[in-house]
């Protein structure tokens, strides 16, 4: 283990203060994302447009006592207990850092690097890799010079297989990166116009991005990109190449067919025909899917489990921030920047929502495309036109003077000074739009002008987190173990067709709901999948039917109301509820001559489902009592199956079954709180990513004397003079009233902040004495710092609870790092 000590001989810095020498755990270059400090080495890094130096007193007080500084003015004086490394660059020595971590371990790696799909692949690889390898990869785009050192600082003597991208905007970038690499293997994806702007060529490009492979044994790429090739050509780096129509390739396709959402490839290698089903339609994901079959076939990967593997491929998730806006309108801002494959992307997302109302882009000038302006426009319309754009706002000279290439309905402004003059939020409704601009254009005043009017008070759900969540259970399942998830209570508060339709988008197979009205909004939204209803009312059957929804049937007297409305040339599908022991809904034993009496005189409608839910998983020391609602719901679904004369699936496991009871995830499982990153069993909670960050503002800061006192009932009571701030988050929001008197507490400038006095409707006031605040700072309820799990047990509840109580009131930001 790397210790503070070494890093003067590794870096060739001044060891200005060593107390005392500790190991070197986690490697941070962003105060916002401390999460322990113990162990953590700061590298105080300048940039353009921050300097980690700002920050180091406020890490100090959060417990880190290691830093590497290129400015140690009195450092020592400060931070006395700090241990503390003066370097010429912190960048460079973050980079030197990694480079010789990763020259201790000698498992094989594979370097990526192209102008796109370098993420989408190296996640797709680690999917089709892991049955065999222990794989560490790049979290999400972690590519640039930063990114790929704290990358590589994954690596550990577990991993046998290791996936980093490298991303560069200029030269002399590249070379750092394959220090600090290593790549066995490389792949390199394709050359687009990203970054041209950093270079005098395309072929200046390739060869930066060359320098990559330098060392690789072997060097993956598609024979059809000819600047690639004539490079690898010149470089005599060994490669094995792909082709759709060359014949020299390594791998060539003899053609493919869309079928559904599949794409059927017809390939031939090593002489031998063969097909694959590719479970993407879009060009993209294709171009992506063969890279990763050639890197498969090449090592050898048995082609009956490539296909098993290639069905469960599941797509990388969302990277935009998506956000309600005003009437009934939906926003993605991608406000960071606008090259063409930036663009791209953010229009397949667009593109990717269930249809409501109009496509809306607004666009500005695209500045970092390297590309002739004739060229670049006639691109833009032709990708607005193939994204079913439906209306184009262009802000800028530029995309202004080539508003001709763009046909439909267009508006075209100079600035996003005269787009805000002109701006008429009537015109906006029911559509979603996407915001798309360099960030000189200040789009985010756009973003402010469509976003609802509500107060400071958001909950921020983080869709990465989700899809990590969602794939961390899924990695649980046996092949061919469908899944449904449970977006009842507004999705456990976090947003139901949001969720929803991050859920369709990676093919969950079934969702839940609780009650008819939460399945019609789904579907109004444009959410397709088939939805299960638990709590189906006699007055709501009509809607059930009319709206494609299915209903659990737990009684005699819902299925003879359900019966009651079913027509008898319509078919209709339901799902059983089993009593095993929970003793909440569902039929026993004694109902089952009735009920298959009923539904053998009702042949229209067909049991889809049959399942029961365990009352204890969560606990081993209801072991005894699961195995046994275990071992009769076995039963009970054998007779179910018996007297209708068919099969159909079983399901009994919830998120905490998943965890704990595997060998009985029979046909279904059903995901529900792990989702939002609550494990509920306690035993896999580090495996698991927060979801909900519920976040408000200081109102008000005051100063009290001892003795005064704070809120209703003059309950909170000054022991000694504090400073208090109140905050706009009260128990209408869904602040839990127990949260009063100190129960409660808050993050401010990351440290805690306790409740003071009562919490009231909308407003709370927290106790900030030693704490630099003021009025409008963000305060974080909970979070990853602060998670529900300690608050709940904080007030004796559940953290079901606390997050679900979120108030529709308080506004969902979707987002995506």
């Amino acid at each position: 283990m790397l210790t503070f000590h070494q890093l003067q001989a590794i870096t060739g810095g001044t060891l200005v203060q060593l107390q005392p020498d500790s190991p070197v755990v986690h490697l941070l270059t962003d105060s916002r994302k401390l999460s322990q400090p113990a162990g953590t080495l700061f590298f105080a890094i300048r940039g353009r447009h921050n300097d980690g130096h700002l920050y180091l007193e406020q890490l100090y007080k959060q417990g880190v006592r290691q830093f590497v500084v290129e400015d140690p003015t009195d450092l020592a004086g400060l931070y006395p207990e700090a241990s503390i490394l003066q370097v010429q660059s912190s960048l460079e020595a973050l980079q030197a850092v990694a480079a010789w971590h990763r020259a201790q371990f000698h498992v094989p790696v594979l370097g990526i690097t192209g102008s796109n799909g370098k993420t989408i692949v190296k996640e797709w690889l680690a999917q089709l890799l892991s049955p065999e390898e222990l794989v560490v990869k790049s979290p999400r785009s972690y590519n640039s010079q930063i990114g790929v050192p704290l990358s590589v600082w994954q690596l550990d003597t577990n991993h046998t297989f290791g996936i980093f991208e490298a991303g560069i905007s200029q030269l002399g970038e590249m070379q750092k990166l394959q220090q600090i690499i290593r790549p066995t293997f490389g792949l390199f994806t394709n050359i687009g116009s990203a970054h041209d702007e950093g270079f005098k060529d395309q072929n200046q490009k390739v060869a930066e991005k060359m320098k990559l492979f330098g060392e690789v044994e072997l060097l993956f790429y598609c024979l059809d990109h000819k600047l690639i090739h004539n490079a690898v050509q010149a470089s005599g780096i060994p490669a094995f190449t792909w082709s759709r129509h060359l014949p020299g390739a390594d791998l060539l396709m003899l053609g493919s067919t869309v079928s559904g959402h599949k794409t059927i490839v017809n390939y031939t290698f090593r002489g031998e025909q063969h097909s694959l089903a590719i479970p993407f339609t879009d060009e993209a994901s294709v171009e992506n899917a063969l890279h990763s079959l050639a890197i498969l076939l090449q090592r050898g990967t048995n082609l009956t489990a490539l296909q098993d593997r290639m069905d469960r491929l599941q797509p990388v998730a969302m990277r935009l921030e998506m956000k309600e806006a005003i009437n009934g309108c939906y926003l993605i801002d991608d406000t960071y920047n606008n090259d063409l494959a930036g663009l791209s992307i953010a229009l397949d997302l667009l593109a990717s929502q269930p249809k409501r109302g109009r496509r809306t882009l607004i666009l500005s000038d695209l500045l970092e495309s390297g590309m002739p302006e004739e060229k670049l426009y006639s691109e833009v319309a032709a990708l607005t036109k193939a994204h079913q754009v439906e209306r184009l706002i262009g802000i800028g000279p530029t995309i202004q003077a080539h508003g001709s290439k763009f046909g439909g309905d267009t508006a075209f402004y100079a600035s996003t000074a005269e787009f805000l003059e002109q701006f008429n939020a009537g015109q906006f409704r029911n559509e979603m739009v996407l915001v798309k601009g360099a960030r000189v254009f200040g789009f985010e005043k756009i973003v402010q002008a469509f976003q609802q009017k509500v107060h400071g008070t958001v909950l921020e759900v983080n869709l990465d987190a989700l899809v990590h969540n969602l794939n961390h259970y899924r990695s649980k399942l046996a092949s061919g173990t469908k899944l449904m998830v449970m977006v009842k209570a507004f999705a456990y508060g976090s947003g139901s067709f949001e969720v929803a339709n991050l859920l369709q988008f990676h093919r969950v197979d079934y969702l839940a709901v609780a009650y008819v009205d939460e399945g019609v909004s789904l579907r109004e939204h444009g959410i397709t999948l088939p939805i299960m209803v638990m709590n189906p009312s006699p007055d709501s059957l009509a809607k059930l039917h009319q709206f494609s929804l299915e209903p659990e049937i737990y009684s005699l007297e819902l299925l003879r109301d359900f019966l009651a409305t079913a027509q008898p040339d319509t078919s209709y599908k339901i799902h059983l509820k089993l009593d095993t022991g929970m003793h909440r809904l569902g039929f026993t034993e004694e109902d089952f001559d009735e009920l298959f009496d009923l539904l053998a005189r009702h042949p229209q409608v067909r049991v889809v489902s049959t399942f029961s839910h365990l009352a204890g998983a969560d606990e081993a020391l209801h072991d005894d009592f699961s195995k046994m609602q275990l071992q009769n719901f076995r039963a009970l679904a054998a007779e179910v199956e018996k007297r209708l004369g068919y099969t159909l699936l079983k399901h009994i496991l919830n998120s905490a079954g998943i965890v704990r009871f595997p060998e009985h995830q029979l046909d279904m499982v059903r995901l529900g709180i792990g989702l939002y990153g609550v494990e509920s069993t306690g035993s896999e909670q580090e495996a698991l990513q927060p979801v909900s960050t519920l976040k408000t503002t200081i109102s008000q800061i005051k100063h009290i004397r001892q003795g005064e006192t704070v809120g209703y009932s003059r309950k909170g009571i000054a022991d000694t003079d504090k400073t208090i701030a109140t905050i706009a988050i009260g128990y209408a929001d869904g602040y839990d009233r127990r949260f009063s008197n100190g129960a409660g507490e808050v993050l401010i400038h990351g440290r805690r902040a306790p409740v003071i006095g009562n919490v009231c409707m909308d407003m709370c006031m927290v106790d900030v004495t030693g704490i630099p605040a003021a009025v409008g700072d963000e305060v974080t309820v909970f979070g990853p710092q602060l998670t529900l799990v300690e608050l709940a047990q904080r007030i004796g509840t559940i953290s079901y609870e606390l997050l679900t109580n979120v108030s529709t009131r308080v506004k969902r930001i979707f987002f995506s790092e």
